[in-house]
């Protein structure tokens, strides 16, 4: 495999994790919190006994949060670096050749088991014995092509490197996250990256597209599984442009149509056919707005290159009422600094767009 790609901000899906240090001792968790206001209390028992009276006067307490800040103020005590807000972008592919087979399904894992897997292999590479509170608000939807759950897996990383004194450079953080999934080596690259092998290969790219550059992503309610994708794909039918060539078509002269090459396209269409109709649709609407329109991964996110507006049929049809839609820009980030999250003068706002929260202790 051999693609072109790019860190993006999506200004209605920003996630962020929440990292805080715990002692090796509170390993086990005692709580799992998920969405919904009802998992998000969880039921304290408080015990006060009376020797004189012999009686034990018992007490529900709900506030989890208070305990939570308690034990942090107890970390923080002895710590130095306890807590981490940390910004976790997603990706597009402006290009992806497949140039050889490679196994189905490597991407599909759920976000919290990607960053648990993430931390256990942290721990097994430098043999530190730290654990973790997270706290995610997920904003990327599942089964996008956007790598979401690469993204949050990295991020996990980066923060526990930065709990532990960044014993591991930035370079081995790269390597290690390769044993768990194909798409999180790129999250360590500056936020344009050519990637080839399975995509845990990363070559950073000199000229990145410029952060100013408008687009919109459009994902319909349905997810493409990645695993029926590659079983659709057939390699005779793919593209014989080199990935070399269109690499250096964008970055010397930047986006166009005839170099958002995605040999995954074909068979996502054939798992998902609504999502063929939903890119022709696009293009049909295009009035000069998008100089490219292309799947990103192996879907299901449409994006738009050259205008942050969807269609107007995407909110006026209500084939589309469901359709999770956000503007983005491309990211960069310095070396030894993790991706920080821009400032966007269209965001909406968190009331608009609740997102998937959990909090886990790993």
């Amino acid at each position: 495999m051999a693609c072109s790609t790019h860190l993006l901000y999506p200004a209605a899906a920003r996630g962020h994790l929440r990292f805080q240090a715990r002692p090796a001792a509170a390993a086990s968790p005692s709580v799992r919190l998920g969405s919904g206001t009802s998992r998000r209390r969880a039921l304290g028992l408080r015990v006060a006994a009376s020797a004189e009276q012999g009686r034990r006067q018992v007490e529900v307490e709900y506030d989890l949060q208070a305990k939570f800040n308690k034990l942090a103020d107890q970390i923080d005590q002895n710590a130095g670096i306890t807590r981490l807000n940390l910004f976790s972008p997603c990706k597009i592919n402006v290009f992806l050749r497949i140039t050889g087979k490679r196994p189905d399904g490597f991407h599909d894992l759920a976000s919290l088991f990607h960053i648990i897997k993430a931390l256990n292999l942290y721990r097994k590479k430098t043999g530190t014995d730290n654990f973790f509170w997270i706290h995610l608000d997920k904003k990327v939807p599942t089964g996008a092509g956007l790598g979401g759950g690469s993204s949050n897996a990295a991020t996990a990383l980066w923060a526990a490197n930065q709990f532990s004194g960044c014993i591991a450079s930035e370079k081995e953080l790269q390597e290690w996250s390769g044993e768990i999934g194909s798409d999180i080596p790129f999250f360590f690259s500056q936020g344009a990256a050519y990637c080839t092998g399975r995509g845990e290969i990363v070559e950073d790219i000199r000229n990145p597209l410029p952060a100013n550059l408008p687009m919109v992503l459009v994902k319909p309610p349905e997810a493409c599984s990645t695993a029926e994708v590659y079983k659709r794909l057939r390699l005779e039918q793919t593209s014989q442009t080199d990935p070399l060539v269109l690499l250096k078509e964008i970055t010397e002269n930047g986006i166009s149509q005839d170099v958002c090459v995605n040999d995954l396209e074909p068979p996502a269409f054939e798992v998902l056919p609504s999502l063929k109709r939903l890119k022709k649709r696009i293009i049909a609407a295009n009035r000069g707005d998008y100089d490219a329109v292309f799947m990103s991964g192996s879907g299901s996110t449409i994006v738009g290159i050259g205008s942050p507006d969807p269609p107007a049929f995407v909110y006026d049809d209500d084939d589309y009422k469901d359709t999770f839609v956000s503007e983005a820009c491309f990211l960069t980030r310095n070396e030894n600094e993790w991706y920080r999250e821009p400032i966007s003068s269209k965001i909406t706002s968190e009331e608009d767009l609740p997102p998937e929260v959990a909090s886990v202790s790993d």
